[in-house]
């Protein structure tokens, strides 16, 4: 999650956003260097105010549904790792450390937009159950040894960060432009990458035969059997060889299919993160 991406989903609902503000560069600017004086609870002070100056006292409901969504998607993997610190049999103390760093930003991601929800007059939705075996509550999917098992434990990590990668790259685009605040997201990308790559990492140093990378290639994602099947639509689309108009598998004898694809991730939309999202959460909760 990153606010940014978020300013980017209440564009598409409300494309005069930034206009009711100032201007849509000068707004996303004072927000970003807003960002970099402020604690993560004076953030979202000035996300709350940012929008009662947009709508006045009562912020749309649309918007307030985009941070909802947002929150969603921070309670599953805060969740996730606050299980997986208490249960999942780590080898050592520095692997451990990894996910208790993880784990401490996603908590205040919560935070984060719990408070900048209610800054803006809404209401912060509660955290659904989730079924972290990926059976929609049954508790009986591919992945309920996640915290039991290590190596599935870190395969299921790398699903949710690679995910993320993908999901906000999705917003990139929107934000051409906007110079400095370009700047910055493309540094946060970098620093989800870096999540991604390190859990990659773990996966490759635990059993050097896996056939990974610290990248994604192709849709392979590492994951054998069913629930390598269970995560086949997170890595959709990753099979793309033509980039810009350009086909770059075989623009020179070297360039594998593997390296073609392994060149470019590949962004996710809102309306595909929400469907990874649904195995997840169990219904009605």
């Amino acid at each position: 999650m990153n606010i940014l991406n978020i300013l980017q989903d209440i564009e598409q609902t409300d494309p005069e956003v930034y206009g009711r503000l100032d201007s849509r560069r000068s707004a996303m600017r004072q927000f970003s260097n807003l960002g970099k004086k402020l604690t993560v609870g004076g953030m979202a002070l000035g996300l709350g105010t940012m929008f009662k100056k947009a709508y006045g006292q009562v912020t749309p409901a649309s918007v307030i549904s985009v941070l909802n969504f947002a929150l969603l998607l921070e309670y599953l993997e805060a969740e996730f790792y606050r299980l997986a610190l208490a249960n999942v049999p780590f080898p050592n103390a520095t692997a451990k450390q990894t996910f208790v760093i993880i784990e401490d930003h996603e908590q205040k991601h919560v935070k984060f937009l719990r408070a900048a929800i209610s800054g803006a007059g809404g209401t912060p939705i509660n955290s659904p159950k989730f079924d972290f075996s990926g059976a929609m509550g049954a508790g009986n999917g591919p992945f309920r040894a996640a915290f039991s098992n290590y190596p599935l434990f870190l395969a299921v990590s790398q699903t949710l960060e690679d995910t993320g990668v993908r999901a906000y790259k999705g917003q990139a685009p929107n934000l051409i432009g906007t110079g400095d605040v370009l700047e910055a997201a493309l540094n946060i990308h970098s620093v989800e990458a870096r999540h991604a790559s390190k859990v990659r990492l773990m996966r490759r140093m635990m059993a050097s035969s896996l056939r990974i990378k610290p990248w994604i290639v192709g849709m392979d994602s590492g994951i054998e059997g069913g629930a390598g099947g269970l995560v086949v639509a997170n890595y959709a689309g990753e099979i793309t060889t033509n980039q810009g108009g350009v086909e770059i598998f075989k623009i020179h004898p070297n360039v594998t299919f593997d390296i073609a694809t392994e060149s470019f991730d590949e962004p996710l939309s809102r309306g595909d993160v929400e469907n990874l999202v649904k195995g997840f959460i169990v219904p009605g909760t």
